[in-house]
């Protein structure tokens, strides 16, 4: 099962809204919205709650590709977000996501015995490519110890 399956199988926003998991590596997350009427704002564009949500889902596409092989011995959280909404979003959204600082000096502060976290990047673009927001999400590697 891929990244993008198994968070569409165990998240149930990302089937709501019927995201489509695009790319997901340890270094990329490539995350695409939909056009869907029922998730419009009062001018016609995505929600700011799904952009939201597309965002996020991103960031955790590319945290389960990064991370995965430690979800033995950690659980992946989320510890705060903010997103920037530039310009209107009208159609399909994409997020593209990327991480904040590189996959083994997070594993080595695990093995250290810490809980590390680390930012992921998000960018969201309309399909003219124009970026109508930008989020980051500081997630950590709480270990389960």
């Amino acid at each position: 099962m891929s990244v993008g399956e198994m968070l569409a199988a165990t998240v149930p926003m990302a089937r709501t809204l019927k995201l489509e998991f695009l790319e997901t590596t340890p270094e990329r997350a490539v995350v695409r919205l939909p056009d869907q009427a029922d998730y419009h704002n009062h001018v016609g564009g995505p929600h700011a709650g799904a952009m939201f949500t597309l965002a996020e889902s991103a960031s955790g596409a590319i945290v389960l590709a990064a991370f995965g092989d430690q979800l033995s011995r950690a659980v992946p959280l989320a510890v705060k977000a903010e997103i920037g909404y530039k310009k209107l979003a009208m159609g399909v959204v994409t997020a593209t996501a990327t991480l904040g600082r590189p996959a083994a000096e997070v594993v080595a502060e695990l093995d250290e015995g810490l809980r590390p976290e680390f930012p992921v990047r998000i960018s969201l673009t309309r399909e003219d490519g124009a970026e109508t927001g930008e989020m980051t999400v500081v997630w950590t590697l709480r270990p389960n110890s």
